[in-house]
């Protein structure tokens, strides 16, 4: 894919206002992008370098009116008859967080704040064999092919033909031709990883809904040591993967993350936070293969520390044990005479204060009523 010199037909470029606002589109021989102030020649463009700052063709704001439900201007003759153009546009190739948010797509995209992540969290580095299931629309899919260039690969698993097709005219268009170092595979994922050679794959990147069913196929792909990244939306998934991976005693005790995005104003003085933000959209439990023969090491818990029962589960007479039992494991004896201790003291301080502020009340009367005799 060109990434420096001239922009040249075929690739995407953004067009950026002096508002901030973005256009992504397509540069073709002839071709305009259709702005609300204007059009962009494309011709104006191809052959110049990035940086270049463009201004759209004056004509006539019909393009302005309601094309689906025109009645609505019906009683704005200003819209078709006041002129546009003259607006100017700052060109620069896309970054491919950019690329990401405007490219088509079918399938919801995980979000470039939780695609850094997972390269991040997941080491994914460049030369690395990666193994992904879901390629959805290919926004992670573009992110793993980059970080593992070709001289690494990347095999992802897509059970819907139209969806890999879409993450496939994706990758082409961002990269101006198919990736060779993309495997891209149709079916589901233990049909086709039971195809691939054991200890294949340095890393794992699983975005399903059930990604603690794929766990058995996972670790027979994954060398030791390799890194597996689950992406999950709803705390019940993250709380069946976790234990799913403690159970079956081959995966390192999982580290869990959310990542939440807020943007920031900086204008001269006024320097302060979006009003909105990107808050939970997901999160990535990170975790590593052990060797054959051996069991991860998982932290233990306490021995009178129930996490797994149910409580709607137990008979009264076992939820009235249970509940005397949290009780008595909350606060000790000595820990609560501690804390009645010290209110006391707080309580006592408190009447302290309150009658020396009566008494200085009292005796301030008494020297007013002193000074008007």
């Amino acid at each position: 894919m060109p990434n420096r010199g001239v922009l040249q037909a075929g690739e995407k470029v953004q067009f950026t206002d002096r508002k901030g606002k973005r256009i992504t589109d397509q540069l073709t021989v002839g071709g305009t992008t259709q702005t609300e102030h204007g059009l962009i020649m494309h011709d104006q463009i191809i052959g110049q370098t990035e940086g270049i700052v463009v201004t759209t063709v004056r004509a006539k704001r019909e393009a302005q009116i309601n094309q689906q439900h025109p009645e609505r201007d019906e009683g704005k003759p200003w819209k078709s008859a006041r002129a546009i153009g003259g607006w100017e546009y700052a060109v620069m190739r896309p970054r491919l967080a950019d690329y990401v948010l405007s490219m088509p797509r079918g399938a919801q995209i995980m979000y470039p704040k939780d695609i850094a992540q997972v390269i991040q969290l997941g080491d994914i580095r460049r030369g690395m064999r990666v193994l992904e299931s879901g390629a959805g629309s290919g926004a992670m899919s573009l992110n793993l092919l980059d970080a593992v260039g070709c001289e690494g690969s990347l095999t992802t698993i897509e059970m819907r033909p139209e969806f890999a097709k879409v993450a496939l005219g994706n990758a082409t268009v961002y990269f101006g031709e198919r990736p060779g170092w993309w495997d891209l595979r149709i079916g589901d994922f233990d049909s086709v990883a039971r195809e691939l050679p054991e200890h294949a794959f340095d890393r794992i990147v699983l975005d399903m809904l059930d990604p603690w069913n794929r766990l058995e196929q996972a670790y027979r792909v994954i060398a030791p040591g390799g890194v597996l990244v689950a992406y999950v939306t709803t705390t019940t998934q993250l709380s069946r993967m976790a234990e799913s991976l403690r159970q079956t005693g081959v995966w390192t005790e999982p580290d869990i993350q959310e990542t939440l995005e807020r943007s920031w104003k900086a204008q001269g003085l006024a320097v302060r936070p979006d009003h909105q933000m990107i808050g939970h959209t997901g999160f990535l439990v990170v975790t590593r293969a052990m060797a054959e023969g051996c069991h991860a090491l998982h932290k233990r818990d306490r021995a009178t520390k129930d996490t797994t029962t149910d409580v709607d589960e137990l008979s009264v007479q076992q939820r009235a044990a249970q509940l005397e039992d949290l009780e008595l494991r909350d606060i000790s004896d000595r820990k609560l005479r501690k804390v009645l201790r010290d209110l006391d003291a707080q309580v006592a301080n408190i009447s302290s204060a309150q009658s020396g502020q009566q008494s200085g009340a009292g005796t301030s009367a008494d020297d007013a009523s002193s000074e008007l005799k």
